[in-house]
């Protein structure tokens, strides 16, 4: 099989160019000439207009050389963990980031307790950022002395930057050994996947046994990773005056607390909808009671469809042609473009991702792309994420960061076109093992999300009293499991250490990266509904919905499409769209476990 991997030329040819040494040497030098200003003039308010004007050119161009060499590094190491280039030039890159974090507190300060900073948001040409200044004056409260600031972010190099580095790298590296018939094969982590899908219950049940006996060779030093970025963050959190690092989190991902509590209270009042089609799916798969986590996965039905990456491209182009042209050319740009590094291979890390990468206007996106229907599902996904970025650069640079919960409505509302086309070209047959992987994904991104919420609620709650352990987290996840999905899994055959390898889990600035995808679903869900009802004028509203996504809160995007995402009607409205989905599976299966 062909290497397909991504291009990353249009940033830099290579670590020893002279573009990457000269764009890592002005980066350092833009830094000093910003300190400098920072420390000469922001000591009075005398002028403030023109100072706050060189201030936001400053931050533009930082943002800019960091946003070119920062995604090179990561792009690079993501594909190759061992990069001795990589790591070191990530690690030097971060360091100045560390060292910018003094004089970046201070201008943030300085403009935040500006008194008439309000009055300037409507003049130009201020008025182009007044929802990043408004957010640097909310964001003020919460700032630490310019010293205690300084400080952290230097700590964090040696603290939870480095425990998520050692994460990934003994994820990447770690050998699965899976006992197949009289066979045992090695393999990583990733090659392992697509034997979850495999239609033969011995393969998945080998997978899901040689896994957790992987794990458990690393599982007391990632356990180490995960307590101590988890005590940072609570240590962080509370000197910023956050209740909690939830607390945090909400107001990161510009998010109220009434909206996330609106969409959990909805999701735990049609649990027992999706725990009745676990117990369907375990009934067809020969178990009583509930589904063991190692058929969580496995396909029913006849469909064994394998895509190539050409059948896969050909695929999506044409179904996302049928939302819009611009969706579909982005798709055939990415394809054509080589902004895809598509198979599995030893130090690449595991999972999928796309980077919007703003300082080229393009986005690369990571795959391990095995074939399967879930891997041409995945890919439409993450250009999804792609798509979004396109939306986001027509931006001013310092607009282009979107929050938590809205970064995953756009590849969510591309996954469903693709889903909804291939059910719709599926004979009778076929029909039902699509329903019922679509509702896989479902039920893994509101059962499986949840228990991940609950999991990391907990370990943050408890990492305040204690230190953790692997066995710690993994009681912690095993009743968190049981808590999300009931009696609808067998208690005796779940995946304790569901913690090990999310890389969500250890970053300590994306803490509670679970709930936002339950949220993209969700929130997906009801404007697909809306999309469905009047096609016409939906696709232009919907691409300034996702340009508003950088410079609004949550509350106020969904607003441009008449949402309110803090009334727990819109969140049943949309998990009544699966729940009829659910009628449906179990309608279409009643004869099969009757007879």
């Amino acid at each position: 099989m062909e290497a397909i991997k991504y291009d990353l030329n249009s940033m830099y040819p290579s670590f020893s160019s002279n573009e990457f040494q000269n764009d890592l040497k002005k980066l350092e030098e833009d830094l000093k000439k910003y300190s400098q200003y920072v420390e000469e003039n922001c000591q009075s308010y005398e002028g403030f207009e023109e100072k706050l004007k060189q201030l936001i050119q400053f931050d533009e161009k930082a943002n800019l050389l960091i946003g070119r060499l920062y995604p090179f590094i990561s792009l690079t190491r993501s594909v190759d963990t061992t990069n001795d280039d990589a790591n070191k030039y990530l690690a030097k890159v971060q360091m100045l980031l560390a060292e910018a974090t003094l004089p970046f507190t201070k201008a943030s300060k300085y403009i935040g307790k500006y008194e008439y900073l309000e009055e300037l948001l409507d003049k130009e040409p201020y008025s182009d950022y007044k929802f990043y200044l408004t957010q640097i004056k909310k964001e003020t409260k919460h700032l630490l002395s310019d010293e205690q600031e300084a400080i952290i972010s230097k700590m964090k190099q040696t603290g939870s930057t480095a425990w998520s580095h050692l994460q990934s790298l003994l994820t990447s590296k770690l050998e699965v050994e899976v006992k197949l018939k009289d066979e045992v094969k090695t393999m990583t982590i990733s090659e392992v996947s697509p034997l979850m899908h495999s239609p033969d219950p011995e393969e998945r049940k080998a997978a899901y046994e040689g896994v957790q006996s992987a794990y458990q060779k690393i599982d007391d030093s990632i356990a180490m990773c995960l307590s101590s970025i988890k005590g940072e963050v609570n240590f962080v959190s509370k000197l910023r005056g956050y209740d909690s690092a939830l607390e945090q989190s909400l107001d990161v991902s510009r998010t109220k607390k009434e909206t996330l509590d609106a969409m959990i209270g909805a999701i735990y009042e049609y649990l027992p909808h999706f725990h009745k089609y676990l117990k369907r799916k375990a009934k067809l798969l020969g178990h009583e009671g509930g589904l063991p986590i190692y058929d969580l996965v496995a396909p029913l039905g006849e469909v064994n469809k394998t895509y190539t990456i050409e059948e896969t491209k050909a695929f999506i182009i044409k179904n996302f042609k049928s939302f819009s042209d611009k969706l579909a050319d982005l798709a055939k740009k990415a394809f054509e473009q080589n902004w895809i590094d598509v198979y599995p291979r030893k130090g690449k890390v595991g999972g999928a991702f796309c980077a919007n990468v703003r300082s080229i206007k393009e986005s690369r996106i990571l795959t391990n792309f095995n074939g399967n229907l879930r891997d041409a599902i995945t890919l439409s996904h993450e250009l999804g994420h792609a798509y979004h970025g396109e939306c986001i650069f027509q931006n001013k640079l310092l607009n282009s960061s979107y929050p938590m919960p809205v970064a995953e409505t756009a590849s969510t509302f591309c996954e469903t076109i693709v889903m909804n086309a291939v059910i719709e070209e599926s004979n009778d047959e076929e029909k039902l093992a699509l329903i019922e992987s679509e509702l896989q994904d479902h039920t893994a991104i509101i059962c499986d999300i949840l228990s991940r919420f609950i999991f990391e609620k907990e370990v943050f709650e408890k990492r305040l009293e204690q230190p953790l352990n692997s066995k710690d987290l993994q009681k912690i996840m095993r009743d968190a499991i049981k808590e999300a999905y009931g009696e609808g899994l067998n208690h005796e055959y779940v995946n304790p250490f569901a913690w090990l390898n999310k890389p969500h889990y250890y970053s300590a600035s994306l803490s509670f990266y679970n709930w936002p995808y339950a949220f993209g679903l969700l929130f997906a869900k009801g404007l697909y509904a809306q999309y469905l009802k009047d096609k016409g004028s939906f696709v232009s509203n919907y691409d300034n919905l996702l340009k508003a996504t950088g410079k609004m809160l949550v509350e106020d995007v969904a607003k441009e499409a008449n949402i309110d995402v803090t009334d727990i009607s819109f969140w049943r409205d949309s998990l009544e769209m699966i729940k009829q989905k659910i009628d449906l599976f179990l309608q279409l299966t009643e004869d099969k476990v009757n007879n």
